[in-house]
């Protein structure tokens, strides 16, 4: 087993973090020629640290490491067994923040479509309407711009106007916490959903890795996992809708940005999802950066700035274009998840995350937070 196809992991740089047997604790790794390396040291014994460096890349790709094994053999070990080495989510002090509405074309379809109760023809009559009263394609508009405001107020018109159509075409993104620090999961571990919940689904992401002074350094996967009924109750649930026990995964790595991997390769990036259920069931989707109606850099700079600083740095969840309506037990009830469901999320140059779907309470308890990260560090010797 392993997180990437045959030799996508010999061209780039890639930051991540396993459990260490011996130290008790979390060694920040890098692959070389398909091993695990791990390169933690007194200089820079966390992935913030790193991510932080004036050339990260360089200072992953020079730094002198202890071979830990095989990629594939590693890869294989199950998550929250302390007696073998086994990926962890690869951020450590960063916060964990998310954007929703990012894909404001994709909505905006989807909530004509709804006024038009699934009629293709009333769909295409509201469009041609709205689409008159902007002078244009509703798929190329950018949040934000003068053309987001006269959709606006044509879509008021027509009552189509939501909260979520404010922050997804509106000047403003929609940027929340989706986790606490160091409790994301990484590859292979169980990630949960609220017992609550009876309407839910994955949300296929590309994660920004962004250093204390707002620079994108590099980038990994993330499933943002949705509990749709709850947020849907009302936008003030959304905090217990995203942030729970297991609820957010990263990884497998960090990629780092380097001449080979940039900000354009993330703009260009491609996603597909896979969903098997123990029931047989099979979902798949796509989601697609290059419709994105905000740009990355845009969305860094409404999180961190002067209005607000990470000091430890940040992962930013860029949204996604995935809404699934493929039914899976009743005709129109649409897409939930089952226990037991297993979760693709896959990118070229970014590998794929692959998760296991349990309920938050049957997920192994988060219990490895800042302090006893900062003992464990201490007593290495590391800090």
């Amino acid at each position: 087993m392993s997180f990437f196809a045959d030799g996508e992991d010999r061209g780039g740089v890639f930051l991540g973090r396993l459990w260490s047997p011996e130290a008790g604790g979390p060694s920040v790794v890098t692959l070389r020629d398909g091993t695990v390396v791990d390169i933690t040291s007194a200089s820079a014994p966390t992935v913030s640290d790193i991510c932080d460096m004036t050339a990260p890349d360089d200072y992953v790709r020079q730094a002198p490491g202890r071979p830990v094994g095989p990629l594939a053999e590693i890869a294989a070990n199950r998550p929250g067994d302390a007696t073998r080495p086994h990926f962890l989510a690869p951020c450590d002090l960063q916060a964990v923040k998310a954007c929703g509405v990012t894909f404001a074309s994709s909505m905006v379809e989807r909530v004509i479509e709804e006024k038009a109760a699934g009629d293709p023809l009333k769909a295409r009559a509201v469009r041609e309407r709205v689409g008159a009263a902007i002078g244009g394609s509703l798929r190329n508009v950018r949040a934000g711009s003068q053309e987001a405001a006269r959709v606006k107020q044509a879509l008021i018109a027509e009552g189509l106007w939501s909260q979520y159509l404010e922050v997804g075409i509106g000047p403003d993104a929609e940027v929340f916490s989706k986790a606490q620090v160091l409790s994301s999961v990484g590859p292979g571990a169980e990630v949960g959903l609220h017992p609550i919940s009876r309407w839910n689904n994955p949300e296929p992401e590309i994660v920004l890795a962004v250093s204390s002074r707002g620079r994108i350094v590099g980038a990994t996967l993330g499933n943002d996992v949705n509990l749709r009924d709850v947020e849907g109750r009302s936008a003030l649930l959304l905090s217990k809708a995203k942030d729970n026990n297991a609820s957010c995964a990263i990884g497998p790595m960090i990629r780092l940005f380097d001449g080979t991997f940039t900000l354009d390769t993330v703009r260009a990036a491609e996603l597909e999802l896979t969903v098997t259920g123990e029931d047989g069931f099979t979902l798949k989707g796509h989601s697609s950066m290059k419709e994105i109606s905000r740009d990355p850099e845009d969305l860094v700079a409404q999180t961190i700035g002067r209005h607000h600083q990470y000091p430890d740095g940040l992962m930013l969840f860029l949204g996604t274009l995935f809404a699934p309506v493929q039914d899976r037990d009743v005709p129109g009830e649409g897409f939930t998840h089952k226990v037991g469901d297993v979760v693709t999320i896959s990118s070229r140059g970014l590998g794929h995350l692959r998760n296991t779907v349990r309920l938050s309470t049957e997920c192994a308890e988060w219990n490895f937070g800042t302090r006893a990260l900062m003992r464990n560090l201490a007593a290495r010797g590391l800090i």
